[in-house]
This record gives structure tokens, sequence and C-alpha cells, in this order.
């Protein structure tokens, strides 16, 4: 091989993690869109539920590969509802989620293993109550493309699922009315950060949205004149 043709077999080796770097890209979890749904065993008689709204969190994040995402997250644990102001004390309460010296729980992902495009386990230490423990989310993109309503930013839309022990974050209490295993579900959307591309302020990649084209003004010639009042008739006498 020539010393031309190995420097640009160098030149392209060189390219090669660039491009397949090209398409990944920092996101933030929306938290109005984002929140989580536990479920947990009550006495045998029924699953309560609870939500957790508000995380916020950063993900790195390259659709065509998984390997290379990145998923920090912080939940406002002190948030949390089960639907009954005094329900929500009795959890919140020391021996059981202990909200007032543990507030927030964090995920950071620590190992990603892709099943098809769509789907991926992602793997990462809960921490909760100060207690950090693998959890593996079995995770599903929904859908990656620019959002259909202004300010019309690429959003990412996940749901996920998994399922933990309480015990194991050192949640003991009541274990006679309290389930152990807690089953999580997940729906969450991030928005990608930064201005974006300068081809998405010209086009809409929705699927199935026409583009949106600004309203054309009338022209005062063809516009319809404003009515003009008429006097009421004069009383009869």
């Amino acid at each position: 091989m020539s010393s031309i043709r190995l420097a640009w077999f160098c030149m392209l080796l060189g390219l090669v993690p660039a491009a397949a770097g090209a398409k990944q890209a920092s996101y933030a979890l929306d938290p109005v869109h984002t929140r989580v749904l536990f479920a947990v065993s009550h006495a045998g008689f029924s699953h309560a539920l609870g939500t957790v709204s508000g995380s916020t969190g950063t993900l790195v994040f390259d659709p065509d590969d998984w390997t290379t995402a990145r998923l920090q997250v912080s939940i406002p644990i002190a948030q949390f509802d089960l639907g009954d102001a005094k329900w929500n004390h009795a959890a919140g309460a020391r021996n059981l989620l202990d909200v007032q010296a543990h507030p927030v729980a964090t995920f950071t992902s620590t190992r990603i293993q892709p099943k098809d495009p769509t789907h991926a386990t992602v793997c990462g230490t809960l921490r909760l109550r100060d207690v950090g423990h693998e959890v593996c989310l079995d995770v599903t993109l929904n859908q990656l493309k620019r959002h259909p309503l202004p300010p019309f930013h690429r959003t990412a839309g996940f749901s996920a699922t998994a399922t933990l022990s309480r015990k194991a974050f050192g949640i003991t209490a009541w274990p006679s009315v309290i389930g152990d295993e807690v089953e999580l579900r997940i729906e969450a959307e991030a928005i990608r950060e930064g201005r974006g591309e300068p081809e998405d302020a010209g086009r809409d990649d929705v699927e199935g949205a026409a583009p949106v084209e600004p309203e054309t003004p009338v022209p005062a010639s063809t516009q319809m004149p404003a009515p003009v009042p008429t006097p009421d008739p004069a009383p009869t006498p």
C-alpha cells in the first residue's frame, strides 16, 4: 500500500468514532411529563398505587447505539402521593420512606443492554434513603421526533418497568401489612438541550402531520365592512 493510500486509510479510521456518535445528543427530563407509578401489596387485599411527579435529570442518547447512553435522574420522593393525606403522612414517616431526612432518590445508569431498536435493559444504581442498590429497567423508546406543539422541541418519549425490594433499601416496617415487592412503571419525556440543528427551524418531521404554515392576511379590499347599526324605530304615539 502506498504512503498516500495509507494516509487516507488512517484518516478514514479516525473519522469512524466521530460518525458513530454523530446522532448522540443531550436531553433534559421534562418534569411535567415524567412520572413514576409504584404499586405495593396492601395486606394482600389490593395493591396500593402511588405516584411521584417532578423528576429531573439528563439523558445522553443516540438511538442508533443504546450502549453509549447515559442517564442520571433525581426523583423527589417527598412529593409522592397515595391519594390520601393520612396515608401519605404514614408512608413518609421515619420508619418507612423517611422523606424528612431523605427527600430525594437518585438513579444513575451503569450499563445498558439493547434488545432491538426500540427496547433495552437499563441497569443502574438507585439510591433511596441513602442506600444504593442496582435496579434494572425494561425500557421502551416510544418515539423520538419533533414535538407537534410549539416550541417544537425534539423530544424522546420512554416507558419503563422494574421491580425492587423495599427491604433492600432498609424499609422493613409493617411486613405483615406492606408487601416487600414494589412494582414500578415510569413514563418519561426528555427534551433535547441546546438550540438544535439549523434544519429543525424550517421543517416539520412529525409523522403524519402537515407543515405548519403562517396565516395569510386577508387583503383589505376583500374584507367585509363592519355592519352599521340600525337605529330603533321611533315609538308610535
